[in-house]
């Protein structure tokens, strides 16, 4: 199974927890992992992949040439990294036509098998959206006139890697940057919404990209079946969206206990 993820040096040591998730809830699987970056050090990736082969898996490094996107327009605080999730077909070997991308902010605490395996042959990505009625039409708003079914979040995201290559055009996410550079709040996730939300197929939310700080409104929403139990037992993602992260010191949401037994786990 391919995973991709997209990083700096400040995220290494939430890669790990998030890795160690995956491979002790994913125990019948093999992982090749993609890690495509800009500035980690050779001593960085050796000890990366030292850590994911004794796991059992393999690290493929990508490294993108600081001189790669030179010329392609920036906003605000977000470096070139921004591109790297919606161009990485680019990048990847020639081989590979599927493949999971997970953030570094996640867990996964259940199989991950029924995502992968989902049907995307028509389809650049499957992707979940918040189903709350504030966040899609304020973001529908934000991003006219171009048209959009949901916003999806881009922190989980099975990409069609073969069918990118044909039909994703680097210029048009370039015009499209300088174009809105003033309105653009989370770039990438913003081009993967305007650009091509029609050709998002939609996964469901709960279980394969679960946001914590919404616990209490998903169980009320659902008349308590969306409890503890609940998911723990069938959700596979769990995304710490948002500022506040779990391995912050000064972290007091929900599944907090949960990423600090991962942390013990993957001994960082």
């Amino acid at each position: 199974m391919n995973i991709l993820v997209t990083l700096n040096r400040a995220y290494l040591k939430p890669l790990k927890v998030m890795l160690k998730s995956l491979f002790l809830n994913n125990p019948a699987e093999a992982f090749t992992v993609f890690v495509m970056h800009t500035s980690l050090t050779n001593e960085e990736i050796r000890g990366l992949s030292h850590f994911i082969e004794q796991n059992g898996h393999h690290l493929q490094e990508i490294k993108i040439s600081h001189h790669y996107f030179e010329d392609a327009p920036l906003i605000k605080h977000y470096t070139k990294e921004m591109y790297f999730r919606i161009l990485a077909y680019k990048f990847l070997p020639e081989d590979v036509e599927k493949v999971l991308y997970l953030d570094p902010d996640v867990l996964v605490i259940n199989e991950i098998r029924s995502l992968y395996d989902t049907d995307i042959t028509d389809y650049l990505y499957a992707a979940a959206y918040h189903d709350r009625v504030s966040v899609a039409q304020l973001n529908k708003l934000r991003l006219l006139p171009y048209d959009i079914y949901a916003y999806y979040n881009s922190g989980v995201l099975l990409m069609n890697v073969k069918l990118q290559r044909e039909k994703i055009d680097e210029q048009e996410i370039f015009a499209f940057v300088e174009r809105n550079k003033m309105r653009l709040i989370l770039p990438d996730q913003d081009i993967l919404n305007a650009l091509y939300s029609k050709d998002i197929k939609d996964i469901n939310e709960i279980h394969y990209n679960y946001d914590p700080r919404f616990y209490r409104y998903f169980k009320v929403a659902s008349n308590g079946e969306y409890d503890m139990d609940y998911i723990m037992k069938h959700t596979r993602i769990l995304h710490f969206c948002g500022k506040k992260k779990p391995w912050d010191k000064k972290y007091t949401g929900y599944f907090h206990a949960l990423y600090k037994h991962y942390e013990k786990v993957a001994n960082i």
